[in-house]
This record gives structure tokens, sequence and C-alpha cells, in this order.
């Protein structure tokens, strides 16, 4: 593995640890409707396996993908390097990007059939962990409840490993927080609402992933930005999407120094 960078840290109660920093992987396969600052193309694939050997490198081992992601999983699935158990794979389901534009289907019939196409996209026969992606209507939490218990089922069946709820605002995340073993929150030095969310999340054993610590790409101080991240008690992993292997290394030397 080289000169691991990245510490592990348990992933709530659901027996997996995760390195503190993840690898986002929606620029490996959609490159239109993102809110990046700067336009960018998709990564051959030689620079897809270059990334993730710098990952593994580090000792990063947590992917986060989603079928919205476009060719995200798919890829993920053909140059994955290593061995199946390097890597805790987290994705999602109920948002689907189709013709250039997102929708939403959390019907249980839907929920199973992505969880189906995730497992066959990324060449596994279990999931480390499936997020409901919500499309932001948070506040009337409960119709999220049937694609929850799906999840439940299918953990249950040996499909999942953890079922989680990758959502929008403070109301969704406590809606759905008894239901699930992880959230994904929204954390960064300009938007700390979710903070008391994280806490209540990591207090009652949840794991919990960080995203857009760096303000989806806009942050003054990534370093800093990262750091204040790690810190936040719940924090479990922070992710973080790259296509450069420098910005990935540097991003690991940033989050080193709050050992």
């Amino acid at each position: 593995m080289g000169d691991r960078l990245v510490e592990m840290r348990a992933l709530g109660t659901t027996g997996i640890q995760v390195s503190l920093l993840g690898l986002g992987t929606v620029k490996l396969g959609r490159n239109e409707g993102v809110k990046y600052p700067q336009a960018f193309d998709l990564p051959d694939d030689a620079a897809v396996v270059t990334l993730l050997e710098t990952a593994r490198e580090l000792g990063i081992n947590l992917l986060d993908t989603a079928p919205a992601y476009g060719l995200s999983e798919q890829r993920l699935g053909l140059l994955r390097p290593g061995k199946r158990e390097d890597w805790v794979i987290a994705t999602k389901a109920g948002e689907f990007f189709e013709n250039s534009i997102s929708r939403f289907d959390f019907s249980a019939t839907a929920i199973r059939a992505s969880v189906e196409t995730s497992l066959r996209l990324l060449r596994t026969d279990y999931l480390d962990a499936v997020l409901l992606h919500s499309d932001g209507v948070d506040e009337a939490g409960d119709r999220f409840l049937p694609a929850a218990e799906e999840l439940a089922r299918l953990k249950r069946k040996g499909l999942i490993r953890a079922t989680g709820f990758s959502g929008k605002t403070v109301a969704g995340g406590d809606r759905l927080l008894p239901h699930v073993d992880l959230l994904m929150a929204t954390w960064n030095p300009g938007y700390t609402e979710e903070a008391p969310l994280i806490a209540r999340a990591a207090a009652q054993g949840r794991g919990v992933l960080i995203k857009k610590a760096l303000a989806s790409g806009h942050a003054i101080d990534p370093a800093a930005a990262l750091k204040a991240a790690a810190t936040l008690p719940g924090t479990c992993s922070i992710v973080v999407g790259t296509l450069s292997p420098a910005n990935l290394r540097a991003n690991a030397a940033a989050l080193r120094a709050t050992r």
C-alpha cells in the first residue's frame, strides 16, 4: 500500500472501517449539470487507473459513486485495481441521470432495481453501503421510508452491508436517522447548519460521511477546510472528488496533520 497517509475510522457501528479521506467519483462519469467552477473532460481509462492506484497507495479505501454519476459505476467496475476487499464502495439509489436530466424514483421496485444494476455495473456481489439520493424535498421525509425499508431488506439478504441517506436538509436527516446506518451530510466552513445533525447521528452510533467540504471546488483554503471537517465530532470520512493525483495527495497530506 505504500506510505499510508490517511487514517482509518469506524463507520459508526456498521463494523466497516473507512479512510478519513474518501474519493468522490462523479467526475469519472459525468460532466454535465455539475456545480464545479471549471468545465472538465471525462478522463480516459489510463487516467482513471492512475487516480485509483494513487488512492490505494495513500491508504484511501472509500469510493463514493452513484447511478446519477453517469458512467462512474461502470468504469469503477471495469477499472478498479486490486482486490474487491481493498475497497469500501458506497453507491446510492433513487436518482437517475438520463438524457442530461435527473429523475427520481423512491419506490421499493425502483430501489431494488437500482441496487441490482449497481451490483452488475460494479462487478461485485455486495455493496458496502447504499444511500438514498435525496431529491431535496427532505421536509416530507416520510416519503423515503418505504425506500429505506427496501434497503434494509436487501441488507438482510446480504447484498448491502450498510444503508444510508444522502440528504439536503437537517429535517430530512433527522427523519431518516432512525431508519438507516449512516448519513451523508454537507459541512464546510461556509455552511455549518448540519453540524447538530452530524453530532446527533454520531451520538446514535450512525456513520457520517461529509460531502461538499470544499464547497464543490470553491473553497478558498482547501487544506484548512479539510482539517476543520476532520475534527468535527462525528466525521467518519470526508468525500472529495478530484481527477488529479496531485490534488489527491495534497488532500491526504492536509488530513495527515490532524492526527
